[in-house]
């Protein structure tokens, strides 16, 4: 169809150009803001399937036809002639060819769906709720700059909410949707923020939305936004506010960006390395071979069932069970368990009396 008459700087379309017709007034589509006027003396001219291709493919438009309102009198654009292409405002103008539903409707397909299996219905129910998905992408604008792509985020969410739909709970499907196509929206915008991924987890999601405004709203009050009082508002843990805040004020940067202009050394060359340096590694190995020596001196004071317990359960790498130990000397499994204990908390004495910086300290790892 021929390109409707712009009213202002705003572009846009409707569903229904009959009714627009009958009044002079503005189509308002309740899904989109924009306004847009039809001419009731012009005809639409037939669309070239080949042309729309290269509208796609372009990103500009053909401009066919007279002259837009507003230009000099006489002045025609060549035919061919292109002009810049939006192609959010082309998906708006897509989207209004589908009517919405009407509770019974919506009903209707999505038992189909359901009980039968019937893709078509999911089809319906999906283009009859687009503009939903317009509507609420809108609300994360502001976040994210590029609107389609929170809207192709938004759609995948609202294809599982009708997998999903339940049309017996007496909800009706938007109501149902909303909270799908927003989670899909949100975990896009979170993940995509920055290079580094901001919220991780369901307390870290919820302050990034909403740090900022409810330290806005304490500071209106007289409050000072401290991260103790912001976090029993938002009911998160005081750390976590102070974690989120340290990385909503610094920027992603690369680590092979030089440190100065002129110079090779990279912020990657000055990180402090996770992995032990040489002396905390000569340190463990000989404060290991020291303990191996006082455990093997602690050994060569036992005897009889102390003696065995210690070499063939405490130092064996396969060690005997309990049942084993306790039928070579025609005891219990819960006795050899008390001579077990007894034999470590000596070990454990001993260890201590040449090492006192052990005291309290976890021997398991020896």
């Amino acid at each position: 169809m021929s390109p409707p008459r712009v009213r202002g700087s705003k572009v846009g379309a409707s569903a229904a150009p009959e009714e627009a017709r009958e009044s002079s007034e503005p189509v308002r589509d309740p899904g989109d803001e924009l306004e847009v006027e039809f001419v009731a003396d012009e005809e639409p001219e037939p669309v070239d399937p080949k042309a729309d291709a290269g509208v796609f493919a372009s990103g500009v438009a053909p401009v066919q036809g007279r002259a837009a309102a507003g230009d000099e009198p006489g002045k025609e654009e060549q035919r061919g002639a292109l002009v810049t292409y939006d192609p959010l405002q082309r998906y708006l103008q897509e989207i209004r060819r589908y009517a919405l539903l009407s509770r019974e409707e919506e009903h209707a397909l999505a038992v189909r769906y359901r009980t039968e299996g019937d893709v078509e219905a999911a089809y319906k129910l999906v283009t009859g709720n687009l503009r939903l998905v317009v509507m609420i992408a809108r609300e994360y604008q502001r976040s994210f700059r590029n609107l389609l792509d929170l809207v192709q985020e938004g759609n995948i969410g609202l294809m599982e909410a009708v997998k999903n739909f339940d049309p017996y709970r007496g909800v009706r499907f938007p109501s149902y949707a909303v909270w799908w196509i927003r989670a899909y929206v949100i975990r896009y915008v979170i993940n995509n923020w920055r290079m580094v991924k901001l919220g991780t987890t369901q307390a870290q999601r919820k302050l990034f939305f909403n740090l900022q405004k409810e330290k806005d709203r304490l500071e209106r009050e007289g409050f000072v936004a401290a991260p103790k009082l912001l976090a029993d508002r938002l009911g998160v843990k005081e750390k976590e506010v102070v974690e989120m805040q340290q990385r909503l004020a610094a920027s992603d940067f690369s680590v092979d960006t030089p440190l100065r202009e002129g110079e090779d050394t990279t912020m990657l060359d000055v990180l402090r390395s996770d992995a032990d340096t040489v002396e905390e590694v000569v340190a463990d190995a000989e404060f290991r071979r020291l303990v191996g020596a006082r455990i093997r001196e602690f050994g060569q004071t036992l005897k009889d069932k102390d003696r065995v317990i210690f070499d063939h359960r405490l130092l064996a790498e396969d060690p005997m069970t309990l049942q084993e130990i306790g039928d070579r000397y025609g005891i219990s499994r819960e006795r050899v368990r008390q001579i077990e204990n007894r034999v470590k908390r000596k070990l454990r004495a001993h260890l201590e009396e040449h090492f006192p910086d052990l005291r309290g300290v976890d021997l398991s790892y020896v």
